[in-house]
C-alpha cells in the first residue's frame, strides 16, 4: 500500500503530519512523533510579538488601552507565559533537524508587516525544510477595506518569500468576502501551499470577576467539514499544495479530506487527547480501509471527490444547504 504524498517539495512517506501544537516543544516528543509514523512536524508557533518587544515592551502594549477596551484583556499571554524566546526557537529547529530525519517545518505566527524576515532567515539557516506563516488576524476596523486585508496578506506573504529559498505555507482562516478568490491570489503571488483552517479561540466572560478570559477548546470531528468543503473547492483551481487541518480525529477524517484533494492532513487535537502514538493506530486504519476498498495508493484517491471529479459538483455550494433542510426530519419531533 502506497501512502506516500508530495506537499512543499518533499516526498512524504504518508500524509499524517502532526500541526504546531505544545508537543513539538520537547525534543523528545519530537522523536517519538517520527517514530509513531509522522511523516513531517510541524513545529510550535513563534509568535510576531515575541519578534518585536522584548519583555517589558511586551507588557507596556498589553497594557494599553485595556481600561478603555476591556475586550482586549488576555488575547495575548502574559511575557512570562511564552515559553521559548526567538534565540532559543532557533537553535530548537536546530536540534530537531539534528535529531530526526523527517522535514521540519517552523511556524511563524502574526498580523502585521515586519519583524518577521530576519528570524525567518535565521530559522532557514538553522535547517528548517519550509516556513509556514499562520497570519492570525481579526480585523475590527470598520473603515478597513476587505482589499486592504487581502493585501496586507500578501505583503507578509511577498516579505517572507523574499528573504527565504525554503517553501512558504500559509496558514488561514475562512473569513474572506470570497475565499476562492483569495486563495488564487495567494497561489500566484508565490505561496507554495495552504493550510486550512486555523481556529480562532474565541474568549469567555468570567461572570464572577468580571473579565474576558481565554477559552481553548479542542477541536471535535464536525470541524473538519469547512476545510473538506473549501479543499474540494479550490483542488485543481490554484497549483499550491492544500493541507487540511482541524478536527481530523480518525483515519476516515483523513481519507475524506484526501479526497477532497487535500496533499497532507494535518494532526492536532486527537494527538493532544489520545497521545502520540495515535499517529500509528491512524496510519494502520487508513492501510486496512484502502485495503478493503482495493485503493492501491494515496494518490489513486487524492481528489477524486472534489468538486471538480465528484459526480455532484453543486453538493458544494448553495444546493447542498437546500437540500440538508428539506431532508431534515421534522416531522419526527
Amino acid at each position: 500500500m502506497n501512502l506516500t504524498t508530495s506537499y512543499l517539495g518533499f516526498k512524504l512517506r504518508t500524509p499524517l503530519v502532526p500541526s504546531a501544537s505544545p508537543l513539538s516543544e520537547n525534543l523528545d516528543n519530537i522523536k517519538r512523533m517520527e517514530d509513531a509514523g509522522a511523516s513531517a512536524i510541524v513545529f510550535h508557533s513563534l509568535f510576531e510579538e515575541q519578534l518585536r518587544h522584548d519583555r517589558h515592551e511586551l507588557q507596556y502594549y498589553l497594557d494599553q488601552g485595556t481600561e478603555s477596551y476591556p475586550e482586549a484583556l488576555s488575547y495575548f499571554p502574559e511575557p512570562s507565559e511564552f515559553k521559548v524566546g526567538p534565540e532559543a526557537y532557533v537553535e530548537h529547529i536546530a536540534k530537531a533537524k539534528a535529531a530526526v530525519g523527517i522535514p521540519i517545518i517552523a511556524s511563524l505566527n502574526g498580523s502585521t508587516f515586519g519583524g518577521w524576515q530576519t528570524y525567518a532567515r535565521q530559522i532557514e539557516q538553522a535547517g528548517a525544510d519550509a516556513v509556514e506563516l499562520n497570519i492570525y488576524s481579526l480585523p475590527t476596523d470598520p473603515d478597513r477595506s476587505a482589499e486592504d486585508i487581502e493585501d496586507s496578506y500578501l505583503t507578509i506573504l511577498a516579505s517572507v518569500k523574499g528573504q527565504l529559498k525554503i517553501p512558504v505555507a500559509v496558514k488561514l482562516s475562512p473569513f474572506f468576502t470570497n475565499f476562492a478568490r483569495f486563495a488564487r491570489r495567494l497561489d500566484r503571488h508565490g505561496a507554495n501551499a495552504l493550510v486550512l483552517f486555523n481556529r480562532f479561540y474565541q474568549p469567555d466572560i468570567e461572570l464572577e470577576t468580571l473579565e474576558i478570559t481565554p477559552n481553548v477548546l479542542l477541536s471535535t470531528p464536525m470541524a473538519m467539514r469547512l476545510p473538506m468543503r473549501w479543499i474540494a473547492i479550490l483542488h485543481g483551481r490554484i497549483s499550491a499544495n492544500l493541507a487540511a487541518t482541524s478536527g481530523i480525529h480518525r483515519a476516515t477524517d483523513a481519507l475524506k479530506l484526501l479526497m477532497a484533494g487535500a496533499d497532507v492532513t494535518m494532526l492536532c487535537s486527537v494527538l493532544l487527547r489520545r497521545g502520540i502514538e495515535h499517529i500509528r493506530v491512524m496510519e494502520r486504519e487508513m492501510r486496512e480501509w484502502m485495503e478493503e476498498h482495493e485503493y492501491e495508493s494515496v494518490e489513486q484517491l487524492k481528489g477524486s471527490m472534489s468538486q471538480k471529479n465528484c459526480p455532484d459538483p453543486s453538493a458544494f455550494e448553495r444546493a447542498q444547504y437546500m437540500r440538508a433542510l428539506s431532508t431534515y426530519p421534522a416531522a419526527d419531533i
